[in-house]
């Protein structure tokens, strides 16, 4: 295992997802442990961490994408959480939905703003707590 990928791996998946993000890779990691570094390495590692695109840039873009696929909704849910977390806004997260409205098509679009939804009232009931 080449430990500096797993490194940046764990710092980039800490700065995205903070502590959840590495609760997922532990509960993977029971089952699934090779699927866990993989995911550290790879994603985290590898393309997270190199440079060209701003942490929040790349948040867009993976919600863009996940929007367009319509079918990753914990995924989506895990990644607009990152991208709060990584300074993008709720009406960007909103407005990205939206956009893919035009490229993922209506349904896809309203499940994901469902996610956000979600997302929000979530973080706005643990806000008041």
């Amino acid at each position: 295992m080449d430990s500096t990928r797993y490194t940046r791996g764990q710092e980039a998946l800490a700065r995205i997802h903070g502590h959840i993000g590495q609760g997922v890779m532990d509960a993977l990691g029971d089952f699934a442990p090779d699927f866990a570094r993989f995911t550290i390495e790879f994603p985290y590692g590898d393309i997270c961490s190199r440079e060209g695109l701003l942490p929040k840039e790349r948040q867009i873009a993976t919600i863009a994408s996940l929007v367009t696929l319509g079918n990753a909704p914990t995924v989506l849910k895990a990644h607009i959480q990152g991208a709060l977390n990584v300074g993008c806004t709720r009406n960007e997260v909103v407005e990205v939905i939206m956009h893919m409205s035009v490229y993922a098509g209506f349904p896809a679009a309203i499940n994901a703003m469902l996610v956000a939804r979600d997302v929000f009232a979530e973080l706005d009931l643990n806000q008041q707590a």
